[in-house]
């Protein structure tokens, strides 16, 4: 590959970015038309349900026939909400397609590319498959695991709490962090927290301004403690809350929460929300990302069921000194450093005066980004459980 072949691939992943938030439980993908040396059509997928990368760049070119297609995904070969990219790809006469990825959804999975070889496309395959691999590595994880990609926020001092003793927390981060969050929650299908948070601050745990998305709020409450006159069950009727209860909830508690518009999930063999039934149930409903907001036993819950795939935090430049535990992660905790989960692909940026700290995860189901720009399928994985997307 040359560095012009660098360049369009390039492109074809800045294109793929634009979909952030719009295109999900879909995958964002990007594409770019090449002719004689120069960009004849460029396109990306917008919003779910709508075109696809490729049909938007063949829609957008004056001229396609031989020309070279970069695109960030293995083009579709199956009707979903929309027809076969490789039908489109070749009724244009497009002569050569670069794809960055296999996509592992069963039903296309080197099918794509196999359809255009055989009609006589030339393809390579491979070209920035790991960034094209991180960008969506929340879809990719869904389609390996069948559960949503899960991103934990936090913001604490210097000293590293998250509240004074009192309980109080507004506001540790800047005006600057805080818009970033609300950012950040824009492009989320659901925001989690622990009744405990709910109880001590009363959140709306909403994005303001409005994102592409409107993220489901969602608590965990083994006993239906949410309190009825709280801003999340006032809301309820405007973005969606979801209860999740264990059996030890009162049933009138649930009818209650349920008349006033939140759905209440139960899980009726346990005495606590268990981490990994909720996580299956929210992939059920093709949910992507899911925003871990706190509290810190609920944080510690999702650490030692190893479901923490992202790391954003804020760091603010004060002190507190209590000796309390509102920290950002509670739980068991380890016997040894050396066991301690460390951050990958670490990004420093100061914000307002603030540190921000992000980083992915190492986690079992990342070994698939790796296969996925081979030519030959590595992944073996039981997807029975992964709902239909497009």
């Amino acid at each position: 590959m040359s560095t012009s072949d660098l360049a369009w691939m390039n492109l074809a992943l800045a294109e793929a970015e634009r979909g952030r938030g719009a295109v999900e439980p879909n995958p964002m993908v990007g594409a770019v038309l090449v002719r004689e040396g120069r960009v004849v059509g460029l396109g990306h997928h917008a919003r779910f349900g709508g075109p696809h990368a490729e049909v938007m760049a063949l829609q957008n070119a004056a001229e396609a026939r031989g020309a070279t297609l970069y695109v960030t995904l293995e083009p579709c070969c199956h009707h979903g909400k929309t027809p076969p990219c490789t039908d489109a790809i070749l009724q244009a006469g497009v002569a050569k397609v670069v794809a960055a990825i296999r996509d592992p959804f069963p039903r296309v999975d080197g099918g794509g590319l196999a359809i255009l070889r055989s009609a006589g496309v030339a393809v390579d395959l491979g070209l920035q498959a790991g960034m094209a691999a991180e960008l969506n590595a929340p879809y990719l994880k869904r389609v390996a695991t069948g559960l949503p990609y899960i991103t934990a926020k936090w913001a604490m001092t210097l000293d590293g709490k998250t509240a004074v003793a009192s309980g109080d927390s507004q506001w540790i981060s800047a005006p600057g962090s805080r818009s970033l969050v609300h950012q950040l929650r824009g492009r989320m299908d659901a925001i989690l927290v622990g009744i405990g948070t709910v109880l001590a601050d009363d959140p709306q745990l909403t994005a303001r301004p409005a994102g592409p998305r409107t993220a489901a709020r969602i608590v965990l409450d083994s006993k239906a403690l949410l309190p009825l006159k709280s801003r999340l069950v006032q809301t309820a009727h405007e973005v969606p809350v979801l209860v999740a209860v264990s059996r030890q909830a009162p049933a009138d508690r649930c009818h209650a929460l349920e008349a006033r518009g939140c759905e209440v999930v139960v899980f009726p063999g346990e005495t606590r929300v268990p981490i990994m039934a909720l996580l299956a149930e929210l992939g059920q409903r093709a949910m992507t990302n899911l925003l871990v907001e706190g509290g810190g036993r609920v944080l510690g819950s999702f650490l030692e069921a190893g479901q923490v795939d992202e790391v954003e935090a804020y760091i603010a430049p004060i002190l507190e000194g209590g000796d309390h535990p509102h920290t950002p992660a509670r739980g068991q905790g380890l016997l040894r450093m050396g066991d301690a989960a460390r951050l990958q692909n670490v990004a420093y940026s100061e914000v307002d005066g603030d540190m921000r700290v992000r980083g992915t995860v190492a986690q079992p189901w990342r070994s698939i980004l790796s296969d996925l720009g081979r030519e030959t399928s590595l992944i073996s994985l039981d997807r029975a459980g992964v709902p239909e997307l497009d």
